[in-house]
């Protein structure tokens, strides 16, 4: 067989474009469901990790093939803005470079059919060793291109103090609607020598990454004190308590359900219509921050012995008119907070409705309603028309900060902080 020395060099280039092709939080094989990445016994959390942490993570999810695959996965680091780092993978994890998920079970009670697979994260035999952003990746048989599905995971080292609060807007047309984030940081242990390049700063609302920040810049610089106070930059729509739907049995409908069709399968659910509630009074209650748990108030197990639904969501808009010029759309976790076709909601002319069907787990969900401006991919979504803005909306804020070393060639996750908006409020 003949060397191709070309060939294998052009291979090679193209490897970082399959890389940067690999988004986070998607899913590639229709077969796969109810994917969930979260701290080890709590599904209310991110997948975040201390530097060094073993076995802090669960990873579950579920596949439709009823036939038992090979699944492995890998970690692959990533700088900042999610891009892949230009380094072997040998540099960032220890051990193997890639697992086996041999944990799996067949679902049992369920109409359902499919094989749940489990594992608990990060393996000793495979441990990253850099802080940073990881796309954990899942794939059949040991090959890379056989993407399963990638999720976030962040992991980070205590190396830079932050202190944050939040706080009401200087802006009169946000006082009563927006929430400020301000902070500092305390650069120290840092060797800093151009901070503009080497610190890099982002804020996320409840985890979601579609409206965070974009590289921070310091308003203030006071010796190894950073202050980041700039209204500009740091104020985000406080949306409303999330909606929610419980779905964790289908032997009796919750206060959100209106029907179950159970001799379907999967199960056919018909939740109560959603109304628009930008012109209702704020009202408070704990909600889950547009995170959803896999649950089950009729079972031992949820996670092989709960079912799925074809679950239809409905939102009645006001005067039951459509959004002129506007698209809308449902996001919260179990929807990855994306904005495409996959979420965008239908209005029914004749009823006067939209609507939108989704296969969804036993589980409990919170999720809210946005709308985005018709044929403009740059717009921003919104929840003004559907939901409103009040300050007073509860919202977990995350601060994470980045740095570079003068000859790093990654970039480092060194402190990740979060706030909450009801917790540690100030009014002006």
């Amino acid at each position: 067989m003949r060397f191709d020395l070309k060939k294998c060099i052009g291979l090679f280039l193209l490897l970082p474009l399959f890389a940067v092709a690999q988004l986070p939080d998607s899913i590639y094989m229709p077969s796969i469901h109810g994917v969930k990445l979260f701290a080890q016994g709590d599904q209310a959390t991110f997948p975040l990790v201390s530097l060094g942490a073993v076995n802090t993570l669960e990873l579950h999810f579920d596949d439709f093939d009823d036939y038992v695959k090979n699944y492995n996965y890998t970690f692959q680091l990533c700088n900042a803005d999610w891009k892949p780092v230009n380094l072997s993978t040998m540099d960032f994890i220890q051990g193997f470079t890639q697992n086996r998920i041999s944990q799996y079970r067949q679902s049992s009670i369920a109409k359902t059919k499919y094989i749940h697979y489990q594992v608990i994260l990060p393996e000793k035999n495979c441990m990253p060793t850099k802080s940073g952003n990881y796309l954990l990746k899942v794939f059949l048989n040991g090959d890379t291109s056989r993407l399963a599905f990638t999720r976030r995971v962040l992991i980070y080292e205590n190396l830079v103090p932050v202190a944050a609060q939040i706080t009401q807007p200087f802006n009169p047309e946000m006082f009563r609607t927006h929430q400020k984030v301000q902070f500092t940081i305390d650069k120290t242990k840092l060797n800093v020598i151009n901070p503009l390049q080497q610190i890099k700063v982002m804020i996320l609302q409840n985890y979601r990454w579609d409206n965070a920040t974009k590289f921070l810049q310091p308003t203030f610089m006071r010796g190894n004190v950073f202050e980041y106070s700039n209204e500009q930059d740091l104020v985000f729509p406080a949306g409303k308590e999330f909606r929610w739907a419980d779905l964790r049995s289908v032997r009796f409908l919750s206060e959100r359900e209106a029907s179950i069709d159970k001799n379907a399968t999967p199960y056919e659910i018909l939740l109560k219509p959603d109304i628009e509630r930008s012109q209702q009074r704020f009202l408070t209650y704990q909600d889950m921050n547009g995170f959803f748990e896999i649950a089950s108030t009729d079972l031992n197990n949820p996670w092989w012995q709960s079912d799925y639904s074809n679950t239809h969501f409905v939102f009645i808009p006001q005067g039951n008119q459509p959004y002129k010029g506007k698209d809308v759309y449902i996001i919260g976790q179990f929807t990855d907070y994306k904005i495409n076709e996959a979420t965008k909601l239908t209005f029914n002319p004749g009823s006067g409705i939209y609507e939108k069907n989704f296969l969804l787990k036993q589980g409990y969900y919170t999720y809210t309603y946005v709308t985005k401006d018709a044929g403009n991919p740059g717009s921003v979504p919104e929840t003004a028309l559907t939901d409103g803005n009040y300050w007073e909306t509860e919202n977990e804020y995350t601060i994470l900060v980045y740095f570079r070393d003068v000859s790093g060639r990654h970039d480092q996750l060194v402190a990740v902080t979060n706030i909450n908006s009801r917790l540690s409020r100030s009014r002006l």
